[in-house]
This record gives structure tokens, C-alpha cells and sequence, in this order.
């Protein structure tokens, strides 16, 4: 730690450790982000593999989820990296005896704004990939009773 400058007084242990948490908290964050995206990014192959194997040529592409898996390790990333930022300005602050002025929820806002929004689409993608499942599978059916009866 520098030493203090002019007449600020020092920071307490208890605000160093306050820092450390909240660094923690949001690297938790994002690295949630991001094993979250690739569990969604796998999950378009998980869907390929099971199409094929009930039909023999896959009709659909599920191409979206390695997006939206995409999307969610790129805002993981970003998270941890702004956290990192935030985290080194806290503590040169605290290291000088610097005034630390709250700071605003922008950030948390943002990534659950962020979040719903990803939630929100991947809802939309999903009904819509069980639709046209439900359709190929039909059509899948139809052709398999075709196939088995000649």
C-alpha cells in the first residue's frame, strides 16, 4: 500500500476486504456467463445429433444457440474485465486515502438487462425449434411408415 497523501486518512482493512468481495462476486458473475453460453452454444449440436438420429437427414439448422452461447461468453468476458478495472481504480483510490464515492448500478443493471433480453430471445428460439421439431417429426414418422411398408 503507498502511503496516504496529504491530510486523507488511510483505508481500512474492512473496506480492502469490502473490495475484494465485490471483485469476487462479479468475476463469479461472469465466469457463470460464460460456462452458461457454452452449455448453450453445445446444446444447437445436442439438438443436431438428435434430429439425426431420428430422421436420417437433418432439416433444420440449429445454428442460433451457438449465438446466443456466443453472446453470453462474450458478456462473461466483458464483466470480468470491467470488474477487473473497477477493482484496480477502487483500490489505487483506497491506496491514496482518495475519497471513494458510491458507485452507480449501472453495470449490474446493464447485465441484467443483458441477461433478460438473451433470456427473453432464447425463449422465442426454442418454441419455435419445438415447432418445427414437432413438424419434422411428424413428417419423420410419416416417411419412416412410408419406407416400412414397401
Amino acid at each position: 500500500m503507498a502511503p496516504p497523501t496529504g491530510n486523507a486518512q488511510p483505508a481500512a482493512l474492512a473496506d480492502y476486504l469490502a473490495a475484494e468481495r465485490t471483485l469476487l462476486a462479479w468475476i463469479r458473475t461472469g465466469l457463470a456467463l460464460m460456462g452458461f453460453g457454452f452449455v448453450v452454444a453445445r446444446f444447437g449440436l445436442f439438438l443436431q445429433e438428435l434430429q439425426a438420429v431420428r430422421i436420417a437427414s437433418p432439416q433444420h439448422s440449429y445454428g442460433l444457440s451457438l449465438w446466443f452461447g456466443t453472446a453470453l461468453i462474450a458478456a462473461g468476458v466483458a464483466v470480468n474485465l470491467f470488474a477487473g478495472l473497477q477493482h484496480a481504480r477502487l483500490v489505487r483510490n483506497l491506496d491514496r486515502g482518495a475519497p471513494t464515492h458510491s458507485r452507480s448500478a449501472t453495470m449490474a443493471v446493464t447485465v441484467a438487462i443483458f441477461l433478460a433480453l438473451v433470456g427473453l430471445a432464447m425463449t422465442i428460439y426454442l418454441i419455435s425449434v419445438r415447432g418445427t421439431a414437432r413438424a419434422n417429426l411428424g413428417t419423420g414418422l410419416q416417411f419412416n411408415s412410408e419406407i416400412n411398408s414397401r
